[in-house]
């Protein structure tokens, strides 16, 4: 019996046969239908999706007509950090755009979160001027809602996951809120001066990384942006698939936002403004690649059209969109995502 090369979530190569690699496949059909409650892939889309992991060489990729563009997170402290040489970020984005053909790149500081940035946001613009007077391509400025850095001894809050435990429940959930107005204001602040600066837009990246109010300090403060500066695109880029509920209660245009998978985090990032939505599906580093790209199909299916005019950009980095978690992505699990994002999900771009 014929046999593939394939990986594990982790990286880890290994070779399955057509009868294993069609049953994983369902199993991560399955999974995503199930917690989504969402439509699962066709029969047709399961074949497609299957002849695409199957498919000979080491990199697969799409018909010309099909490409899409790229966008980044961090982008523009890459290239210096992954090859370990010390390079400045306005070199960088040159790089990106010129020798990798990054079609757009976000220029963030080295602490990436936006209180950090504050009491430094005018040295920032300075040097986000310098990049978009040497580069052609759009330039973001980026950075994380991050609220845990709001809390004691770091910032103003008392830190909700030490109440808690301790049974102080109103506090924690009143911690929580207080800190999502400082982000939202820190957030709002740092757009001010990138807009000056001319900036292309804000990235708001790795949101809900510290549950829902995490997220909705990135909505709100979307919204506060888009309204303030209407020609400035905002991405906001989740950091899981699913928010948690570490305050539980809150909500966004009366839905609530704990519990949400991306087909419903999408719509909330519209109605705040957001021109690009930044969809995360996490890899399961002890499943293989064909079942959790399965998973992330289905659920990106469903997240593309349930979007209105926003664009959906599927996180392909270590450890979501169906890649490996590890530090040099393999080329060959990539393209292969990539292209079953494209041709099965109709993303607008990566």
């Amino acid at each position: 019996m014929a046999e593939y090369y394939t990986r594990m979530g982790d990286g880890f190569g290994i070779y399955l046969s057509e009868e294993e690699i069609r049953a994983d496949i369902r199993e991560g059909v399955k999974d995503a239908a199930d917690r989504g409650k969402i439509p699962p892939l066709t029969e047709e889309e399961m074949e497609h999706l299957y002849k695409i992991i199957t498919m000979e060489g080491i990199i697969v990729g799409v018909k010309h007509g099909d490409e899409v563009v790229s966008s980044t997170d961090q982008g523009a402290d890459t290239v210096g950090c992954e090859s370990g040489v010390p390079i400045d970020r306005v070199i960088q984005v040159q790089m990106l755009e010129r020798a990798f053909g990054i079609d757009s790149t976000d220029y963030g500081f080295t602490d990436y979160n936006f209180k950090a940035v504050k009491p430094i946001a005018n040295y920032e613009a300075a040097s986000m001027e310098r990049a978009l007077e040497n580069s052609v391509i759009p330039i973001l400025y980026g950075g994380m809602p991050n609220l845990g850095f709001y809390t004691k001894p770091d910032g103003p809050v008392d830190n909700w996951a030490e109440l808690l435990p301790q049974g102080k429940v109103k506090e924690a959930l009143e911690a929580q809120e207080a800190a999502v107005d400082l982000a939202v204001h820190d957030m709002v602040y740092v757009a001010e001066q990138m807009f000056e600066a001319g900036a292309d837009g804000i990235n708001l990246d790795t949101c809900g990384a510290a549950g829902d109010a995490d997220f909705l300090a990135a909505l709100k403060a979307c919204e506060e942006i888009r309204n303030k500066f209407p020609t400035m695109g905002v991405e906001i880029g989740m950091a899981g698939e699913f928010v948690l509920g570490m305050h539980g209660r809150l909500k966004y245009d009366d839905t609530r936002i704990a519990g949400l998978y991306p087909h419903k985090q999408v719509k909330l990032a519209e109605k705040a403004g957001a021109t690009i939505f930044g969809a995360v599906v996490n890899t399961n580093t002890s499943r293989s690649f064909p079942w959790n790209i399965a998973r992330v199909c289905t659920f990106m299916k469903e997240c593309v059209k349930e979007a209105g005019k926003i664009a959906v950009h599927t996180n392909v980095g270590m450890g979501v969109g169906g890649i490996p978690m590890c530090e040099s992505i393999p080329h060959d699990v990539v393209s292969r995502a990539d292209k079953a994002l494209i041709e099965i999900c109709k993303i607008d771009g990566l």
